[in-house]
């Protein structure tokens, strides 16, 4: 006679009660990137931390750089939100454009995810790409668009760069309000319409 007793049978469909959402995944795989870093972090650490099975993971991010994009996409989100940047006065909008950059990259957080490999400069790239490059072309609009765009997101890029990511005395000195004053006029010169 086999006296073992069978472990309960795992109820099929979705979990009851609060399942385990995006969110929760997001949250614990940002600490542990926080952490970590992106290549000692794993994905069944994830799903451990959150309590869910891993494959959950895969399911709602595809992989890991899936999950570390969105992970990434909260942290730039809750730092830059484009539609506020971009609306307002049209006289204001260099200057919360740097804000909206500074505000970001002041971060620690972010810029300890954003400066973790190669993975993490791509996510960041793409971001900026399709949430603050394309919606710029769609608000500036007419010919020039893009011209216009690209120069101001180089400028932008110049103050990521030389503050924080291969920082130069000077610009890294600055605080975030003097860089708005002193990049402001580049960023208005950027967003001007190219004379024909």
């Amino acid at each position: 006679m086999n006296n073992a007793v069978a472990a309960p049978a795992r109820p099929r469909g979705r979990p009851r009660g609060n399942p385990p959402t995006r969110e929760s995944l997001v949250a614990a795989a940002r600490e542990l990137f926080l952490e970590r870093g992106y290549r000692a972090t794993t994905l069944r650490a994830v799903a451990g931390a959150a309590g869910v099975d891993p494959a959950l993971i895969s399911y709602h991010f595809g992989s890991k750089k899936g999950l570390f994009a969105d992970v990434m996409q909260f942290q730039c989100a809750s730092a830059l939100s484009v539609d506020e940047v971009l609306g307002g006065d049209p006289a204001t909008l260099p200057g919360r454009l740097i804000d909206a950059v500074t505000g970001l990259w002041e971060d620690a957080d972010f810029r300890r995810l954003s400066t973790r490999g190669e993975t993490a400069a791509e996510v960041v790239r793409e971001y900026l790409e399709q949430e603050l490059l394309k919606p710029l072309v769609e608000f500036l609009g007419g010919p020039d668009a893009t011209a216009r765009a690209t120069a101001v997101v180089t400028v932008l890029g110049g103050i990521i760069y030389t503050r924080y990511l291969n920082p130069l005395p000077t610009p890294a000195a600055l605080t975030p309000a003097e860089t708005r004053a002193a990049l402001t006029p580049a960023v208005r010169a950027a967003l001007a319409p190219r004379r024909r």
